[in-house]
């Protein structure tokens, strides 16, 4: 269930203003009965006009799915904004040059297309350059699925925090290092020309995000997570 509203912010609490009436009877049923005490979720959203670069990113990304898929561009624009569509209550979305789509609805769809590449294992050419990198969200999503965070390969997991030598990585807590999904040839590079010219090489700001223990071990990063976990 989605309800849109107003934020407020009151001493510490936020409070929001509904803009249609919410189903009570739907809350109950999620809540054991009670209206009190619900539990939601919520995004701040950004009302801006979806960019430049968000419709550059689309429609690169589409040109390779589409090349992959052997698939029309009007086939499979319409599969993603049928997508959209369906999980966000009948909403339409368009990334035509006139179109009111905001900056919020546009990341939404991105982040369907990116899934859907992963998912898949699309090969990515046209539109890896302008791929959010420096977002924790998209770092997030290459380690997850062992791409790498550069050009899209099969990737492993690289400590961009050193461990120390000589350590058992066995007995050490991994949720307290930044890591980043690299493939061979540029973790080689990483080492190689250090990490300030290769984030500088590869236009990133942030290098590398922390896991917690749950997701380390889906990646089979093995680790000393009793205390994490407690």
């Amino acid at each position: 269930m989605q309800v849109e509203g107003t934020a407020f912010f009151r001493e510490g609490y936020i409070v929001v203003a509904p803009d249609n009436q919410p189903n009570e009877r739907r809350i109950r049923r999620l809540n054991d009965g009670q209206l009190d005490g619900a539990r939601i979720r919520f995004e701040f959203v950004d009302n801006r006009l979806a960019s430049t670069d968000q419709r550059n990113l689309f429609f690169a990304l589409l040109d390779d799915i589409v090349d992959w898929s052997g698939n029309s561009k009007d086939v499979m624009k319409k599969y993603f904004y049928d997508e959209f569509q369906e999980e966000n209550d009948g909403r339409e979305i368009s990334l035509a040059d006139n179109s009111d789509t905001t900056m919020t609805e546009a990341t939404k769809l991105l982040n369907s297309v990116i899934d859907f590449i992963f998912f898949n294992g699309v090969p990515v050419n046209e539109g890896y350059e302008l791929l959010p990198r420096n977002e924790a969200a998209f770092q997030y999503k290459c380690l997850m699925s062992k791409h790498c965070l550069i050009c899209g390969r099969h990737a492993d997991t690289h400590h961009v925090d050193a461990v120390g030598m000589g350590r058992d990585r066995n007995h050490i807590d991994h949720t307290k290092h930044r890591l980043m999904a690299l493939c061979r040839d540029h973790h080689t590079e990483y080492h190689k020309i250090g990490s300030v010219a290769f984030a500088k090489k590869y236009l990133i700001t942030r290098l590398g995000i922390r896991l917690n223990a749950d997701d380390l071990k889906k990646i089979g990063v093995r680790g000393d997570y009793e205390q994490t976990t407690n």
